[in-house]
Formats: structure tokens, C-alpha cells, sequence
């Protein structure tokens, strides 16, 4: 099993917070986008394993996972501010 180092880790969530920032119509910066992607990405780990799927791999696997935890992270957001 290959492991991303901090950096590509720091670089990957970024880019997966951005992404789930657009598409959810949130708007953050550089900083929030790398805490929602990491953060995102921790969500779409604990969302996915419960179903049995388990990603392993290089960055885009990250990257994936990443989106769709970030995703239901701002979904979630989104609820609770209204």
C-alpha cells in the first residue's frame, strides 16, 4: 500500500476543498480549503469503510474520497446554517 506523504496530503485536501467548494457553492480560502478537504477527507473514510469500500492507493484515491467527504461536510454545513 503506497502512503502520501504530508505535503501531497496538505496539497490533495486543498484541491478536493476547492472542488467541494465549488460544486457546493461555498466560497473559502486557500487555508479552509485545505482544513475542509483533510478534514473531508477523514469523513469520506469513515462514510465509505462503513459501507465496505476501502480505498487504497496514490493520490487520486485521496483525492476522491477527499471530494466526497468534503462534500457531505459543506452538505451538512449547509443544513445547519439555515
Amino acid at each position: 500500500m503506497m502512503e502520501v506523504g504530508w505535503f501531497v496530503a496538505i496539497v490533495v485536501g486543498g484541491f478536493a476543498g476547492w472542488l467541494a467548494g465549488k460544486v457546493m457553492d461555498m466560497r473559502f480560502g486557500v487555508f479552509m480549503n485545505i482544513i475542509v478537504g483533510i478534514i473531508g477527507a477523514v469523513v469520506g473514510n469513515a462514510v465509505l469503510s462503513r459501507f465496505g469500500v476501502f480505498v487504497e492507493g496514490d493520490w487520486l484515491g485521496y483525492l476522491i474520497v477527499g471530494f466526497i467527504g468534503a462534500c457531505i461536510l459543506l452538505f451538512v454545513v449547509k443544513l445547519v446554517r439555515r
